[in-house]
């Protein structure tokens, strides 16, 4: 189900009155921007997880056949490694129409290699958003990503991109790792990530 959350993004005004912020991204926004940005950097965020749990019926599935994309849940010591842009507020107008399908701002510490932190914004579709899928058997999850397909392209690609771009930051993350093997197992004549 498609949860328009644009009017609520552009409610919180915590960035408004600066020249730039730091936006945390952990999905496709590691591998493909899409936006101007005057910075970029490798950075994590702590007490989060990255989970294929939300549905995507906007862009990368239907209404119909539902994609799966990242989300982060709450994890207790846990890290969240993944791309850090510094961006001018206007830059979020765009984004918030991107992220609508469920996805909130919230406010986080981002953490930069030498110890260097800074306030920033990250995007999280809890799991009482409309298009929350939640977890679900691997296998399972695998064969709906494998399969689906929506305006954005298939559902694959935007796992395959992002196992890709986590291991060219030198990033291990079991969770997206097995699900992408479990992908090519489901479709062995796909040797890659295609082009963005």
């Amino acid at each position: 189900m498609v949860q328009d959350t644009t009017a609520l993004n552009r409610r919180m005004t915590h960035f408004d009155d600066r020249d730039s912020l730091w936006l945390f991204g952990y999905g496709s926004l590691i591998w493909k921007a899409g936006f101007p940005y005057l910075e970029r950097r490798p950075a994590h965020i702590r007490g989060w997880t990255r989970r294929f749990w939300q549905g995507s019926h906007d862009h990368r599935g239907t209404p119909e056949a539902p994609g799966r994309v990242a989300t982060l849940v709450p994890e207790p010591g846990a890290l969240c490694h993944g791309m850090a842009y510094r961006i001018t507020p206007e830059t979020l107008r765009p984004l918030d129409v991107r992220e609508k399908n469920g996805y909130l701002r919230e406010v986080t510490t981002l953490f930069f290699e030498g110890g260097e932190t800074a306030q920033g914004l990250t995007y999280i579709a809890t799991e009482d958003n409309a298009a929350f899928l939640g977890e679900a058997e691997p296998t399972a999850m695998a064969r709906q990503i494998a399969e689906a397909h929506g305006p954005s392209g298939p559902n694959r690609d935007y796992l395959l991109n992002l196992a890709e771009a986590l291991e060219a930051l030198g990033v291990e993350d079991p969770h997206v790792a097995d699900l992408a093997r479990r992908v090519h197992a489901h479709s062995p004549a796909r040797t890659g990530p295609k082009p963005m």
